[in-house]
């Protein structure tokens, strides 16, 4: 990869970005007009993003932090952890960004700066500012949501570095949300569900979890990140879900922002702003490494990206209030975890990578197999067979009708079983294809199917 911008690259990064720092000027003109600032920030963080890939790829191979594309006939050392700066520069957009959605309330809210309009009596300004009115939750929530990011790329960077072994990196995730579970118990705190209606005359209309929703909660903020994790092993498709799931997000925030003439405000409308608020940006850079990471590969995104990206979803989740609505979203996520279980937890051996084998003379991918040494428990080799014979797996036996080998466990190698080889790009098309389906399907089940078992639904 040339660490340089060609010239038409260079003049379309600068114009962007200085059209959205003339935007961002003029939103000071009225009340910051944060969304429209998050969006202006996207385009920066865009623009930062795919200049800092191009100029640090061989920075990156010096250092080490390179990798081999397994999956060509060229399998030329490229740059490695390039999600790393990705995340960098997300996190500086959206700390920048911190007065916009604030503007409004500082200017109104306090006794200096912008409070024009305001008459202060003389103990008043002894005593100090007006902050009775400040939004201190609103500020505490997105606080909390940077420390939480943070911590979970300097915990992603360390795994990029130190190779940890994934029964250890499980519970990584649960250490960074440990912030962002604070504020929701002090400023928030609420642990009652919604029971459907079938349920009501056992269970009453509310339950309270207590603990138990904590829980439930961390382990959204361990699922998020290594579920994108293991959903990986071919060019694009970490960077490629995760935009799929955020635009998906952002299209249920947008069901709620874009009602026209409501008064009083819709209730949530400052959660879904707020999830647009770190959605935004997070598209702009994930777009700029989805550029270099996409069929035929120039970097490589390394587990920080996949952290990250799944740690942005469960803080705009669970900060956002629609933990569960996240969940209809991770439709191909959770049945890759499901799908992938009996090797994750080594009922059956996994071996150290399970991405698809090429094909060197067809140039197309293959499933890659696992071979097994020793007989497996009977009971798991049964359902194997019967997997096998529903095409949802393919194995091999011995002249005794034990199984010797099998396809990987995962929906990336199931997808060839199902619809044979295939050149690396259709298969990563044709995976999107899937999860943007599966997505819709569930913002209709959320907001349309729920009216079957809920008496309303939130919008």
């Amino acid at each position: 990869m040339s660490g340089r911008l060609s010239r038409t690259e260079t003049w379309t990064l600068l114009s962007l970005s200085a059209a959205c720092f003339a935007v961002l000027v003029n939103t000071f003109q009225g009340d910051g007009e944060p969304l429209i600032a998050s969006l202006v920030f996207s385009g920066i963080a865009f623009s930062f993003t795919y200049a800092l890939i191009r100029w640090l790829g061989d920075t990156f191979i010096r250092a080490g932090l390179k990798g081999r594309d397994m999956c060509k006939t060229r399998n030329g050392e490229i740059p490695e952890t390039m999600g790393a700066v990705c995340a960098v520069v997300y996190l500086l957009a959206i700390i920048i960004f911190i007065p916009f959605p604030f503007y409004k309330d500082i200017v109104a809210a306090t006794s200096g700066g912008g409070n024009r309009d305001l008459v202060l009596e003389v103990e008043h300004v002894e005593t100090g500012r007006f902050l009775h009115r400040f939004p201190h939750s609103k500020l505490a929530s997105y606080l909390s949501a940077i420390i939480t990011l943070q911590a979970i790329v300097l915990l992603g960077i360390g795994d990029d570095l130190f190779d940890i072994r994934w029964r250890h990196k499980l519970f990584i995730p649960a250490f960074a949300s440990i912030p962002m579970l604070t504020v929701y118990f002090v400023d928030f705190g609420v642990t009652r569900i919604v029971i459907p209606t079938p349920l009501r005359p056992y269970l009453g209309e509310l339950f309270d979890l207590g603990w138990l929703y904590y829980a439930y909660m961390a382990a959204i903020s361990m699922f998020c990140p290594n579920s994108i994790n293991i959903l990986a092993g071919i060019n694009g498709i970490e960077v490629s879900q995760s935009i799929v799931i955020a635009l998906l997000i952002a299209l249920n925030d947008c069901l709620y922002i874009l009602q026209p003439n409501q008064t009083p405000p819709h209730p949530a409308l400052d959660s879904h702003l707020f999830s647009l608020y770190l959605l935004l940006p997070f598209i702009g850079v994930s777009l700029a490494l989805w550029y270099h990471n996409w069929y035929p590969a120039k970097v490589f995104v390394g587990d920080t990206y996949c952290y990250f990206a799944g740690m942005v979803f469960a803080v705009v989740g669970i900060l956002g209030h629609f933990s569960k609505t996240l969940l209809l979203l991770f439709i191909p996520q959770i049945l890759n975890f499901l799908y992938s279980a009996p090797q994750l937890f080594h009922l059956v051996p996994c071996p150290r990578h399970r991405l698809p084998r090429f094909n060197a003379r067809t140039g197309l991918l293959e499933p890659s197999v696992a071979e097994f040494q020793r007989p497996l428990w009977r009971p798991v080799a049964t359902v194997m067979k019967l997997l096998h014979k529903l095409r949802l797996l393919r194995i091999k036996t011995d002249e005794k009708g034990e199984v010797v080998e099998s396809t990987n466990f995962t929906i990336i190698n199931l997808w060839l079983v199902m619809f044979g080889p295939m050149r690396e790009d259709r298969l990563a098309m044709g995976l999107l294809a899937f999860q943007t389906a599966c997505g819709l399907a569930g913002l209709f089940v959320r907001h349309k199917l729920a009216l079957w078992v809920f008496t309303q639904d939130n919008l």
